[in-house]
Order: C-alpha cells, then structure tokens, then sequence
C-alpha cells in the first residue's frame, strides 16, 4: 500500500503533465482506493471550452479502467493562490465512488496542504447511489 506522500506526489505529478494551453491552469488529481490502489488524472482543455475535463474526471476515469469502485481519499494539485477545489460537477462525480467521510485534501505547488475537507463539507447532503437504489 502507498502512504500519503505518494497520493501528494502523484497528483503533482499528474499536474505537471496537464495539457492547458488557454487558461495556464494546471490541475493534477490523485485518488486511492479502498485497497490502496494509486491513480491519477490532470486537466485536459479544449479549444471548444465546454469540451475539457477536469483533473478528478481523469483519475475517475483511470480508477474504473483499473477496476476500482471505491475512493478513500483524494489530493487536488495546483499552483494558485487559493486552495483548488473540485468543481461541482468533479464533486459530485467523486460522491458516485466515494462517502460523505471521503477525505479531500488541497495542495500547493510544493505539495504542502492548504486545505483539508470531507466530501460531505464540500457537497453536502448530496445524491449518490444509495439515494435510489437498494
């Protein structure tokens, strides 16, 4: 199993190969699954704006190629003056694979966190899952 330096780390990595050619705004994202398992995903812009995706999208994405269905806890990388939440959308799509208890921790550049949330904090009472299913 990684620790958590390795989560940080991975997301700064992910950062650094982001493909943001219009906004300058990289994001890196690494999740770990309940088995400890490491993916990561960054921002991918779009000359067509709308069309880009998010950094948490990509390690989403990664995780269910992988076979993972579960997240433990998440690092949002960024170089910003402020902590670099996840969107809406990037909040709700990590309530599909995570809990309300899910740790969602923001980084800076050098990957000192700046910000540490539930995902409860962030979306709060949010629909997943177990909303409509049994």
């Amino acid at each position: 199993m990684s620790g958590p330096d390795d989560l940080v780390s991975a997301a700064l990595r992910a950062r650094e190969r982001a493909y943001a050619p219009y906004s300058r705004f990289q994001v890196g994202a690494a999740l770990r699954t309940e088995d400890g398992a490491v993916f990561a995903g960054c921002n991918v812009e779009n000359a067509a704006f709308p069309e880009g995706t998010c950094a948490e999208a990509g390690a989403i994405a990664a995780m269910v190629m992988g076979g993972g269905r579960r997240i433990a806890e998440v690092v949002v990388a960024a170089e910003a003056k402020e902590p670099c939440t996840p969107c809406g959308g990037c909040r709700q799509k990590l309530r599909e694979f995570g809990t309300a208890a899910t740790t969602v921790r923001m980084v800076d550049a050098a990957g000192e966190t700046v910000l540490l949330r539930r995902l409860g904090e962030l979306l709060p009472d949010s629909f997943g899952p177990g909303s409509f299913m049994d």
